[in-house]
């Protein structure tokens, strides 16, 4: 499978969008899409998909060429066969095609039964062969694990999909797309609302995935592990770099030095060249050689000169006016939800510390934020702010902008004692110059709506930052100018989210909601990380979140020989297994065997046995390495 687009030109509304775009996707490409908001990466993934088409005509040198006829999986085309389904039955309509190999072989095993003759045999074996290849035998433990990582339970997989809520809804979509494996697979933005146990088994799903993948997607450490090709859209053109995301902004900052430099060497050569030409132009004597170096200069092929990069962002100083006591918050076995308890919470947050707070989707995140800034009321349970507390609150339905009333309207309504010229430098800060001001509220991007709620909430001047996802929507300029912004800020942070990188440059401690209850770390994610992955981790898994997990200190030389230890014995079990299977496979096409029903359907069994054996030490070993 090859598709590939040449001077690619996309126009929406009669205006171009994408005016230059070069990209090449083969079958086992892992590619990303990157650029600003609004730079048409979103365009480019439905024209690959056939959605939007190319501007271009023959005459113009631009195509679209697509070979071997691939299937394209894209989350906008997936629609459910039948609504009065259950999620399980939708979820195994992803594996069409294997069900239906399992019935031929069932089929193919019974004519072999009923008569035993050599070509029944062979076609059974061929069949066995195939269904093997494919994954016939683990189909069903894969899309368990992924129902589980996913956040649905047992009692879920029952369920008609008419039931599930619209969130749950594009998530069995998502998955059902997932565990079809289309031949080309769009995805765009596939980390939003995923909590982070979610988007980590979707990095495992996707590296292991055999055919092609393009990502539209703002999460920087999703990228560093799913793709090894980038593509980034810029003023409407494609620039390729190949490695992740870390890779190309590394490339990326060479490149310009290297174009820099060569345009910095071809204009000190012009004028080189041309003082020469106007010294000697008007002597008899030199006038040939004036005329030569002339030529020269106009045979010379112009290196451009680089554009600058496109590093336009909210560039706002966050300074809270007033400082607020030491103790900013104590919480005090807090039972938060709806009509029933979520999770119970304790902790204790001081002035200026910049707690994360991460975990799955659905346990209790944002109604704790919700139940702090008192938008729901507690179940049971007490929670105190200390002293001259000013809070600045966001969330993103704080962002859910409508009507058509202007930005700079919307920002003085919150703000009526402000002049113009206050209010239009407050939300210049924040990219709304100019015309901007005057857009409809309606009209905005997601990206633009979070930036004007943001404004409107840091103007506030407060202490104590409350925030609920608020990278949603951003691209990566603006999460970094936002995380630097928080670096910065002399109060305190309180947040949820599901950006790694975000958390990790930002949390000091955790507070985490997993294996049915909240628990609170003493540091942040990186650590976090590394004392989960570590097999001998003494991390608390069932101690009370009051009880603060304590710092474990080991001898690394003797941490790091005992995990060798452990990887080398299974690297040995998984070689013999794979031996083994090996054997067993090649048992199924040996001529003794051939006319061997009862014998064929031992080895079959014991080949099921082994790989499923196989899959568990796998994991095992991708855990310990």
């Amino acid at each position: 499978m090859q598709l590939k687009i040449h001077k690619g030109r996309v126009d929406l509304s009669g205006s171009p969008i994408l005016t230059n775009i070069e990209i090449e996707i083969n079958t086992n490409s892992k590619i990303a899409l990157i650029g600003r908001n609004g730079c048409g990466k979103t365009t480019l993934i439905k024209t690959i998909a056939g959605i939007l088409p190319l501007a271009n005509t023959q005459a113009d040198g631009g195509f679209m060429a697509v070979s071997g006829k691939p299937i394209i999986g894209m989350l906008d085309q997936l629609t459910f066969l039948d609504e009065t389904a259950s999620m399980i039955d939708e979820i195994r309509s992803a594996y069409t095609d294997i069900l239906n190999m399992k019935s031929e072989l069932d089929i193919s095993l019974r004519r072999m039964e009923d008569e035993q003759t050599e070509e029944n045999i062979k076609a059974y074996t061929a069949l066995l062969e195939r269904f093997t290849a494919v994954g016939g035998f683990y189909f069903e433990k894969e899309y368990e694990a992924a129902i589980k990582k996913f956040g649905f339970s047992q009692e879920d997989k029952l369920r008609p999909v008419s039931e599930f809520s619209g969130g749950q809804r594009t998530k069995l979509a998502f998955l059902k797309l997932l565990l079809s494996k289309p031949d080309l697979l769009l995805l765009d933005e596939p980390t939003n609302h995923l909590d982070i146990e979610a988007i980590m088994w979707l990095e495992e799903y996707l590296a292991s995935y055999k055919k092609a993948v393009v990502i539209v997607s703002h999460d920087r450490m999703f990228l560093d592990k799913t793709v090894n090709e980038v593509y980034e859209i810029e003023r409407g053109k494609t620039a390729h770099y190949i490695g992740n995301y870390t890779d190309f902004t590394s490339l990326k900052r060479e490149r310009r030095a290297l174009e820099q430099k060569q345009y910095d060497a071809q204009q000190k050569e012009i004028e080189r060249i041309s003082a020469v030409v106007e010294k000697f132009r008007y002597k008899a004597t030199k006038a040939a050689f004036a005329q030569s170096k002339l030529k020269q200069l106009k045979r010379m092929e112009k290196v451009e000169a680089p554009e600058e990069y496109d590093n336009r962002t909210f560039k706002a100083s966050l300074r809270s006016e007033t400082r607020s006591a030491k103790e900013v918050l104590k919480v005090n076995s807090l039972k938060i939800g709806f009509d029933k308890v979520l999770s119970e919470v304790d902790f204790e947050v001081l002035r200026g510390e910049r707690i994360g707070i991460i975990g799955g989707n659905g346990l209790g995140k944002s109604t704790l934020l919700k139940t702090l800034v008192g938008k729901i009321p507690q179940l049971e349970g007490t929670f105190t702010f200390g002293a001259n507390v000013k809070i600045g609150y966001f969330d993103q339905q704080m962002a859910q902008y409508r009507g058509n009333e202007s930005v700079l309207e919307n920002f003085q309504k919150d703000y009526p004692d402000l002049t113009d010229f206050e209010a239009r430098s407050a939300l210049g800060a924040f990219l709304f110059s100019g015309d901007d001001v005057f857009k409809s509220v309606g009209k905005l991007s997601g990206g633009e709506k979070v930036r004007l709620a943001l404004c409107k909430i840091l103007h506030l001047s407060p202490n104590v930052l409350i925030l609920d996802e608020p990278t949603n929507h951003m691209d990566v300029i603006s999460k970094e100018a936002l995380e630097n912004m928080l670096v910065a800020f002399d109060g305190t942070l309180i947040f949820v989210s599901h950006d790694r990188y975000f958390v990790k440059k930002l949390a000091q401690k955790l507070l985490c909601f997993e294996n049915g209850g909240a628990y609170w770390y003493e540091y942040g994610f990186e650590q976090y990380l590394e004392h989960k992955e570590n097999a001998a981790s003494q991390l608390p898994k069932n101690k009370p979140i009051q009880k603060t997990a304590k710092k474990t200190f080991t001898t690394p030389g003797k941490e790091k020989a005992k995990k060798e230890r452990q990887i080398a014995k299974l690297e040995e079990k998984i070689a013999t297994l794979e031996a083994e299977t090996e054997d067993l496979k090649n048992q199924l096409g040996a001529e003794e065997n051939l006319a061997d029903y009862v014998k064929l359907q031992e080895i079959t069994d014991k080949i099921q046995e082994k790989e499923e054996e196989l899959l568990d030490l796998m994991a095992q070993w991708d855990e310990l390495t």
